[in-house]
């Protein structure tokens, strides 16, 4: 029998909301570190077809595992209305995660009512890429125009390995060219990097897409959750990858696309692309860290090593009003401190922290 381990979810455990002043818009807040607030993740499911070792172990995730029922899922309408309430609060990037979000159903929908809604949003999602080819098209025609898809490796095997469910990289490589054709270009492809299991395979990742106009973003293997088994010494650090990458490929450090953007950017020396470093353990990005993540289930969670959120799907269906919302988000925003990466040590990265297949990457 699977061993179950049930989420921290916010539901009747979520952190109070603070007081808040009644009157006024809460305009754009900043919170006590002064950063304001830039992007917005959503989780849209809790479930995933993968087992990726990293994110939702077999172990732990088996078949016996207690997903969110259905009636406690935020509904396309109401995200679509959480939506509108941080974008008056400064939020000008959504991106829709989960778990896998191409597993909930009708998520083109969910996608063109953002569009219409939003359309001077930047609207983005991440997927594993298994069901991006027969999704492609639809999420294209409701709007859609840029995706990540994470592909741990290039190499049958190691991919097989680390998604856990036997799924063949050629698979998701056909989905990345079929989606590109569909007009979701450049794809963003996130590799994971954990020593002795694929990092190995950095250079050949690079290489492959070297020169085709999408941009692959190596990851340093973090400690989110409980579950990943996390240690010290399975960090590949940024520099070495760098430092691998650019002994066959020469590059150098180029700018940032705007403020507060996760991953550095690379551009090799011979004008074949660029590649990105996103490393949260050996270089922590905190002190401009500007994302909020809304879970499955609606609760917004400040840090993506948070413990709990604060239940925001309660105001939705109480009735509160949008401004209510909005004075609650503002209020929870402005006594936000977190700065966990900067903090990390042994000790705290032991400690019990959402899964990241609750509230995205």
């Amino acid at each position: 029998m699977s061993k179950v381990v049930i989420p921290v979810t916010p539901a009747g455990r979520g952190l109070p909301i603070p007081p808040h002043d009644a009157a006024g818009p809460p305009g754009r807040p900043a919170d006590r570190l002064g950063r304001g607030i830039r992007d917005l993740r959503i989780s849209v499911t809790d479930r995933c077809n993968f087992r990726c070792t990293y994110c939702m172990p077999k172990e732990v995730f088996g078949p016996d595992y207690p997903y969110l029922p259905h009636a406690e899922i935020l509904t396309f309408e109401e995200i679509v209305r959480l939506a509108r309430v941080f974008h008056g609060l400064g939020i000008r990037k959504i991106r829709l995660t989960g778990g896998e979000p191409l597993l909930r159903r009708g998520i083109e929908d969910l996608v063109a009512m953002l569009f219409e809604a939003l359309p001077d949003v930047d609207l983005t999602l991440t997927t594993n890429g298994s069901a991006l080819r027969q999704k492609a098209v639809a999420l294209h025609s409701a709007g859609l125009r840029r995706i990540t898809v994470s592909l741990d490796s290039l190499d049958d095997a190691t991919f097989r390995a680390m998604n856990d469910a036997d799924f063949p990289v050629a698979k998701v490589l056909d989905a990345i060219d079929f989606a590109a054709s569909a007009g979701l270009a450049p794809v963003k492809v996130n590799m994971v990097v954990k020593r002795g299991t694929n990092d190995a395979h950095v250079v050949d990742m690079a290489k492959h897409f070297r020169g085709t106009g999408h941009i692959v973003r190596f990851i340093e293997f973090m400690d989110v959750g409980a579950t990943n088994g996390w240690r010290m010494d399975d960090v590949v650090p940024s520099a070495e990858i760098v430092r691998r990458i650019g002994e066959f490929f020469p590059c150098e450090p180029t700018n940032p696309n705007h403020a507060g953007e996760v991953a550095k950017r690379w551009r090799y020396l011979d004008g074949q692309g660029e590649f990105g470093i996103i490393s949260s353990v050996t270089e922590a990005f905190c002190s401009s860290c500007n994302r909020a993540r809304l879970s499955t289930d609606g609760s917004l969670f400040t840090c993506l090593f948070a413990e709990r959120g604060f239940d925001l799907k309660r105001l939705v269906r109480s009735g509160a009003p949008d401004e209510d919302i909005a004075r609650a988000v503002a209020a929870i925003w402005h006594q936000r401190e977190d700065r966990y990466s900067e903090i990390r040590t042994a000790e705290t990265a032991k400690a019990r922290k959402v899964e990241m297949s609750f509230i995205g990457g």
